[in-house]
């Protein structure tokens, strides 16, 4: 019996071990992975074996890029082959910069540009939140300010046009307003969204599950991935060196400092903590740097050895 041929395609929806690949014919196809266990993210691009129902992810493509993250107890991907993470506050609720930082991060060991999307302009907090960010955006992060809420169509057309071509993800804590600008760039989201849990058969728990949405009137391959709101981000994935290029600021002084391998904490002749000291680096961004290090020096002491 001849087997069917493999199909290239592109994941645009997840759910545990189904998902819905986009082949470029027609409606996306669900599928699924063979195994008991899949690593299968959306944004993967994949050759996909036809002929049955549901179709068979047979080959894993190389990726360009993923973003994840990674604690002490569990380790999640969110999604491959990115061209640019949007990561989303506001001045309510209550700023977590903290998570703002470490989604940059991620992105940034990645090599995947990331910008920061202020939401809720019009609220009066936004000012704080403006000086607040004030250390991102002297690292090299634009702040693309909009309200969802009062201002869709604007915050869509300016949404757009960092899209333009490129795949790009929106992620932020929980009521930040991500919802709401997903909303407004995706139109007829709630016909898709129902679209997709029908082909997943998995109902109301779609809401937790990743999606792509390729968006109309733009450059072919311009798509918007969505996913649900965090409140960790663990970085334990990374390497002290890793660690240390994932912020700009400081990988523009790695190499200048006394000792090859300065951890930029105690160690004479550190040119980073020279620049804090100096002004010249942002206290706050320091601090979020040394509290992530000691996280992996402490992964690394408890990590069992072979």
């Amino acid at each position: 019996m001849t087997e069917t041929p493999l199909r290239p395609a592109r994941i645009v929806a997840a759910f545990g071990r189904s998902y819905l690949a986009d082949t470029g014919e027609g409606p996306p196809r669900p599928c699924v992975a063979r195994g008991k266990r899949s690593e299968v993210v959306c944004g993967d691009q994949v050759l996909l074996r036809l002929g049955q129902d549901p179709a068979v992810i047979e080959t894993l493509l190389p990726r360009r890029n993923a973003l994840w993250r990674q604690d002490a107890w569990r380790s999640k991907m969110f999604a491959a082959n990115l061209d640019l993470v949007l990561v989303v506050t506001a001045a309510e609720p209550t700023p977590n910069l903290e998570l703002v930082g470490r989604a940059l991060i991620a992105a940034q060991s990645e090599d995947i540009p990331s910008a920061l999307v202020l939401n809720k302009r019009e609220l009066p907090g936004t000012a704080r939140l403006r000086e607040m960010l004030q250390p991102l955006q002297s690292a090299g992060y634009p702040i693309i300010e909009v309200s969802a809420r009062q201002a869709p169509d604007e915050a869509a057309a300016i949404l757009r046009q960092k899209l333009d071509g490129r795949i790009g993800m929106l992620i932020g804590a929980s009521g930040v307003g991500k919802s709401t600008l997903v909303n407004a760039l995706v139109p007829g989201l709630r016909i898709q969204t129902q679209a997709i849990s029908a082909a997943l058969n998995a109902g109301r728990h779609t809401t937790t599950a990743t999606r792509l949405y390729m968006l109309e009137g733009l450059a072919p391959g311009s798509g918007l991935l969505d996913s649900p709101g965090f409140q960790a981000f663990g970085l334990n994935q990374l390497s002290v060196s890793q660690l240390q290029h994932a912020f700009p600021e400081i990988a523009r002084l790695n190499g200048t400092c006394r000792f090859n391998n300065c951890t930029h904490r105690q160690e004479p002749g550190c040119a980073v903590r020279t620049a804090v000291e100096a002004g010249e680096l942002a206290p706050s961004r320091y601090a979020l740097y040394l509290r992530v290090l000691q996280e992996l020096l402490n992964e690394a002491e408890t990590r069992p050895t072979a």
